[in-house]
């Protein structure tokens, strides 16, 4: 027992027996050894048996024989009731309720059948429900009328459902339910709302696990609801009262796919509520139950105070001590005997006992914290299993520990022994013995029941503020306490998860050590496999926007996600059963599949098989169907695809588990975590407490323990006050295990560590990845939060005697709370997500996933066959670590050691034509997009072989109509440094240098790419104008609209400043040849000019730009002009160039636009624009003198054409050789094979977008020149 249970004190000479302090009315935590008489002729079997039974001193006469089960039972029957009889009356719910029987059975309590609307199936017994329809409602058979009633409600899902109480008069319909009348009343939380005819805010939101109980008190005409067991509030007043034969009736609207499990009082409450009867009344068995287990109890208690050291001395002087050994059996046999009569008497009662008093039996016996009884336990198991009825008790209470772990919440004063931990550590203990396993096995729900042990309560905004009461963040007013207090708060919640975490891989251990016992043999790990398939199988769809309904809770896909993490990344710890799980028979079990390094190797078929859970999962290179159809795998091409760790990586920067320097997961690191957040929300004090974790960092000295072959510890034996050798928290094989050996002939669905981490791929694909994107939700909202708070603050303290103080200050406690909440959600997600060690199986997942999809992108015919979700998983995966706060390792270093091979892939795939979905493409894109902006990372690519050679091309055949922002992007930031107008030091010469060569050396990828350029950044122009000019009509700023405004205004800065680079890096392309592309470029400045400068209100203008917390600098019309005045210099510079041979005549094109005035207006405005923010050094600043030598230079030209038409008096006549499309040039060339005329430019411009003739829409096959003698 506890040490703080037994206290003993002095011992006089005599007999001596254990008391309960209390007289033996009621267990306590504490008992006195005491001198019971000093009568040396007392009899102490006789006083034992008395303290057992809790009577009276000397009720029991001096026994004639030794004491047995039968003797047992008479003092029960004869001496124990008589003092007890009070206690064992059981009292009836009394009047005010009727139950009508339909079907249900009499006395119970269920749903009425004829009073449902819409689809409720029962899918489980008693009372787990789910609506197949949109929204389905229904009553319960029983109704009240006076008096206080409750019932329970367990939610399996946290969507729409309406529970509360309706009347007869309630009408149901398809689109009306509970609380949608009069007389009926009810509570949702998915929208925080209570019902009666119309919707009012009330109570909390609820999640997953929640246990609501619906209370009415008919004697106040009062409604009520608890959510585990704390009071909302009440929620309705003066309900009417009703008579018998016409009253209120339990009832629930549930929305499709949502499930719940009613409890009436079939079994105990989980949350009874004083004063509320139940439904359902307990068994008239119960209390006499109780009283018999409370006996039970006291006499472990004594078993267990006769071990213990300091007294077994005292005792072993006392020569007339009666050995409490002796008396353990029969006493506790004959308990039994008489539990189990009751039984027999009423079978239907075997269900609430099981739930109720043997399991907080147990449960006491058993202690929920640490150090464990597990001898006092055990030795009740094994003489309760000795009676054929206890396998029906066992299954009740292998029910109820699975129902408790997915209620049980975590209380911050009982961490870390809090949340489901407790009941998970009694399920692996009575589990451990095989008989029980094959018992849980053989049950119908056995999957079921695994998921409920493996479920966990997530908390709501108000869980949270109860874990974490004291929040501190960087730069609150809160003092130094309130920093310290959630450093010890995060840190009792990360051990209380760790614990929790460590009981689900014991449960999963004894699965997956379990073998059943059925023919053909199976080998450890078949359980598990299947349980592994049928999970995945059941969330099919689970990515889905609107997944179907039945999915598993997302808290069993998370920890299974953890389990096999774990699994993979540490070792199994259990050498006996690590050779079916591998085929690295060399292999040292205790090395983690993910880190052992040298060979890999991978069955293809994994790839190839249509599994039932996979169908609908789309592959690489589109549905499993299409593929197997269209692009069939031999039989030569299936197998085991094997490579060397790191073969895809470049020889000199190849890191692996096997070579010198170790990869960041088995590694170690002396860095200050703190240090290294990019995220405002820290939660270090000082000194050296460095993480708000207490799950220790296994990855220091990982890299001597990856050569060693030794990543997990030996799982030390932790002392005990049971005399179990058993360890207090660790792994307990399962006793009387079968263990087959290879030459057996065994089933081959084996479990495969290759299947294991597919398994993981998945399981983070539909359930851990939302969670990620949650946590970076309330990540990102927090630091807006953070910067609206100081704002708000600062506009206090400048504005103290301001009219709007109040509003300021109400803002203030606003962003306040909203921080403070974002802040405790943000804490969490580090707790429950982001522990050392699951970063450091995540990042060796990445390197195990990305040489994978390296390797077999090598053979065309597997790489289509690759499930999506392996890409998906592996980018998502990458950028979860990487932007993890603390951080895992120095971003420096995150790629270099062990992840060069991910920039290898995201470059030679973003635009691979085998990944059908450009959803993938994107994605790869995107990543490349976000990478490329960190120095750090920038400096990877440079130095990556393929990423030099591959993507100066691709990136500029990728600039299409779907990707041409993330390319725009990526162009830009490889750009950065060119423009006259910016400096920078973090330019990448490398890439400048490619993209110019690239583009030199393939005049039709530039060409293209740059006809793209012009049609997007001409659309992006007039996206912008239009929706400028729509704000300026009705002169408002709607936020959406400036929202839009904005993000077309830094795509075209973005697009100007790409098209600026090209005049820069490449002006032979505008300058040499036709003059197509200069001519189209002069079109599109005029074009861009003529908007900017032609708006009426130019404050109008740039404060529709502007959004919250932005300078006016950063949105000003300059942005956009200094592009386009460093295209127009670009071009002057390399005119005066004699290295590109004879050049168009840029003042000849520019004077050639019909329009000279808007062009005189805009080079004007260029002039005469405030450049002081935007232009760097003052010999750029010179450089406006070469534009307005330029503009003067238009300015004659322009003269002398005006000259010109004035002497042929005005309009100068067209011929019939000209042009019809620019009528300025001969028609020089014609289209074949329809022989329509144009001249050259005209034609080469329209087929860069189009391939049929302007005129007749005919399909150009051909472009004739028409010779000079034909003109």
């Amino acid at each position: 027992m506890s040490e703080d249970r037994a206290r003993f004190g002095t011992c006089s000479p005599g007999l001596v027996v254990v008391l309960n302090s209390d007289d033996g009315e009621h267990n306590s935590s504490k008992s006195r050894l005491v001198s019971y008489c000093d009568d040396m002729a007392s009899q102490p079997v006789e006083r034992a048996l008395e303290y057992f039974f809790g009577l009276p001193n000397k009720v029991l006469g001096p026994l004639n024989a030794s004491v047995s089960s039968n003797i047992v039972r008479s003092i029960i029957k004869d001496e124990f009731l008589k003092f007890h009889l009070n206690f064992c009356t059981s009292v009836g719910n009394g009047d005010g309720i009727r139950i009508v029987d339909h079907g249900c059975g009499q006395n119970m309590v269920g749903l009425d059948e004829l009073s449902i609307c819409g689809d409720i199936k029962i899918i489980k017994p008693p009372l787990l429900v789910e609506s197949l329809a949109v929204f389905s409602s229904s009553r319960a058979n029983a109704y009240v009328w006076k008096g206080k009633w409750m019932y329970e409600v367990i939610l399996e899902t946290s969507g729409v459902q309406q529970l509360g109480w309706a009347t007869l008069s309630c009408p149901f319909t398809d689109h009306k339910g509970v609380g949608d009348a009069d007389d009926s009343y009810a509570f949702d939380g998915k929208r925080v709302s209570k019902w009666n005819k119309e919707a009012e805010k009330y109570g909390q939101s609820w999640v997953v696990g929640d246990v609501i109980g619906c209370c009415i008190d008919l004697d106040c005409d009062e409604i009520l609801f608890y959510r585990n067991g704390v009071s909302l509030g009440v929620a309705f007043q003066g309900v009417r009262k009703m008579g018998p034969g016409f009253g209120y009736y339990p009832a629930i609207s549930l929305s499709q796919g949502e499930r719940c499990e009613l409890n009436f009082g079939a079994r105990p409450f989980r949350y009874p509520i004083q004063d509320f009867l139940p439904f359902q009344s307990a068994p008239s068995v119960c209390p006499f139950a109780t009283k018999l287990l409370q006996c039970l109890l006291r006499l472990l208690d004594m078993h267990s105070a006769e071990r213990a050291e300091n007294l077994v001395g005292k005792l072993r002087r006392l020569k007339r001590l009666v050995s409490i050994e002796q008396l353990f059996y029969p006493v506790c046999h004959g308990i039994c005997e008489e539990f189990f009569s009751l039984l027999e008497a009423d079978a239907a009662c075997a269900e609430y006992l099981a739930w109720g008093p043997l399991l907080s039996f147990m449960m006491e016996v058993f202690r929920i914290s640490a150090p464990h009884d597990y001898s006092s336990l055990d030795r009740f198991i094994d003489v309760f299993l000795q009676f054929q009825e206890s396998h029906q008790m066992f299954e009740h209470i292998i029910r109820a520990l699975s129902c408790c772990c997915k209620t049980a919440s975590v209380v911050l004063a009982e961490c870390p022994y809090s949340g489901s931990y407790p009941y998970l550590a009694l399920a692996c203990h009575l589990l451990r013995r095989e008989e029980l396993m094959v018992l849980w096995w053989k049950l119908s729900d056995f999957e079921f029941l695994f998921e409920g042990f493996l479920s966990q309560r997530s908390p709501n905004k108000q869980d949270l503020q109860c874990m974490m009461p004291s929040v501190w963040w960087p730069g609150s007013c809160e003092d130094i306490s309130y920093e310290d207090s959630m450093m010890l708060t995060t840190t009792a919640l990360s051990e209380t998860v760790s614990k929790i975490e460590k009981k689900h891989r014991d449960l999963c251990l004894l699965v997956i050590e379990f073998v059943p016992p059925i023919m053909p043999p199976q080998l450890p790990g078949s359980v598990f496999r299947r349980f592994l398939q049928n999970l995945l199988l059941k969330n099919r769809g689970a990515d889905r926007n609107m997944p179907p309904p039945g999915m598993s809770r997302n808290s069993v896909l998370v920890s299974l996600y953890a389990v096999i993490l774990h699994f993979l990344s540490e070792g199994f710890s259990m050498k006996e059963i690590c050779g079916w799980l591998t085929n690295h028979a060399t292999s040292d079990p205790d090395v983690g599949f993910l880190h052992r390094g040298g060979e890999q190797s991978f069955p293809v078929d994994l790839f190839l098989k249509n599994d039932p859970h996979k169908t609908d999962l789309s592959r690489l290179g589109g549905s499993f169907t299409h593929l197997s159809k269209c692009n069939p795998v031999f039989s030569q091409e299936t197998g085991i695809m094997r490579w060397e760790e790191g073969s895809m990586d470049d020889g000199e920067t190849r890191v692996t588990h096997r070579t010198t320097q170790k990869p960041c997961c088995c590694s170690s690191y002396d860095f200050e975590l703190s240090k290294m957040s990019k995220l405002p929300i820290k939660y270090t004090a000082k000194g050296p407490r460095v993480h708000c974790s207490s799950i220790p960092d296994r990855s220091a000295h990982v890299a001597a323990e990856c050569s060693a072959g030794n990543l997990n510890d030996e799982i030390v034996d932790k002392p005990s006050t049971s005399d179990q050798s058993v360890p207090d928290l660790g792994y307990c094989p399962l006793l009387d295990r079968r263990i087959m050996t290879t030459e057996v002939n065994v089933c081959s669905a084996t479990l495969r560590e290759e299947e294991l981490l597919d398994t993981l791929l998945l399981l983070y694909h539909i359930g851990v990845s939302p969670n990620f994107k949650q946590a970076s939700y309330y990540m990102s909202h927090q630091s807006q939060s953070m910067s609206l708070l100081e704002e708000t603050e600062k506009q206090i303290r400048e504005q103290p005697f301001s009219e709007q103080l109040k509003h300021l200050k109400e803002a203030r406690n606003e962003y306040r709370e909203e921080v403070m909440d974002c802040v405790r959600h943000c804490a969490w997600y580090r707790i429950s997500l982001f522990s050392r060690w699951k970063q450091r199986g995540m990042y060796a997942t990445c390197m195990w996933i990305v040489q994978l999809l390296l390797v077999f992108s090598k053979v065309d015919s597997l790489f289509i066959y690759i499930p999506e979700f392996y890409l998906e998983t592996l980018v998502d995966c990458f950028h979860v670590l990487r932007k993890s706060d603390p951080p895992f390792v120095p971003s420096t270093i995150f790629i270099k050691q062990g992840l060069t091979s991910f920039v290898t892939f995201v470059v030679t795939h973003f635009n691979d034509s085998r990944i059908l979905s450009a959803d993938l493409r994107d994605l790869l894109l995107q990543s490349i997009s976000v990478l490329i902006q960190y120095k750090e990372y920038l400096a990877v690519f440079e130095g990556n072989k393929a990423a030099t050679q591959r993507m100066p091309k691709a990136l500029l055949s990728a600039f299409d109509n779907r990707t041409w922002i993330p390319v725009t992007n990526i162009l830009l930031r490889l750009c950065k440094g060119s423009s006259k107008h910016e400096e920078s030091s973090s330019s990448s010469v490398v890439f400048q240098k490619l993209l110019r060569e690239a583009c030199a050396n393939d005049a039709e990828l530039f060409s293209a790419f740059l006809n793209r350029l012009f049609n997007t950044l001409s659309w992006t122009m007039t996206e912008f104008s239009v929706s400028i000019r729509e704000m300026q009509e009705k002169y408002e700023v709607l936020e959406f609209q400036q929202r839009k405004c904005s993000v077309i205004y830094d795509l075209l800065r973005n697009l100007g400043r790409l098209l600026e680079f090209c005049t820069h890096e490449i002006p032979q392309a505008f300058l040499s040849g036709t003059d197509t592309n200069l001519r189209r470029l002069t079109e599109l400045i005029i074009f861009i000019l003529n908007h900017i400068t032609s708006a009426a209100d130019a404050e109008f203008f740039d404060l529709s730009l502007r959004r919250q917390g932005q300078s006016l600098e950063k949105v000003s019309r300059g942005m956009i002009l200094a592009p386009l005045l460093g295209i127009i210099l670009n071009l002057l510079d390399a005119s005066v160039e004699t290295e590109y041979g004879t050049l168009n005549d840029v003042v000849d094109v520019f004077a050639s636009m019909d329009c000279p005035d808007t062009v005189h207006c805009g080079f004007q405005y260029l002039l005469e624009y405030d450049w002081a923010g935007f232009l760097r050094g003052d010999a750029y600043l010179s450089k406006l003198g070469q534009l307005e030598n330029f503009l003067s230079l238009l300015i004659s030209r322009f003269e002398s054409q005006q000259l010109e038409r004035m002497r042929w008096g005005g309009e100068i006549d067209v011929d019939d050789d000209t042009c019809c499309i620019c009528y300025t040039y001969k028609a020089d060339a014609q289209f074949a094979p329809c022989s329509h005329r144009s001249c050259h430019g005209c034609i080469t411009r329209h087929l860069l977008n189009c391939h049929r003739c302007f005129f007749c829409n005919a399909t150009v096959l051909e472009v004739i020149k028409i010779g000079k003698e034909s003109a």
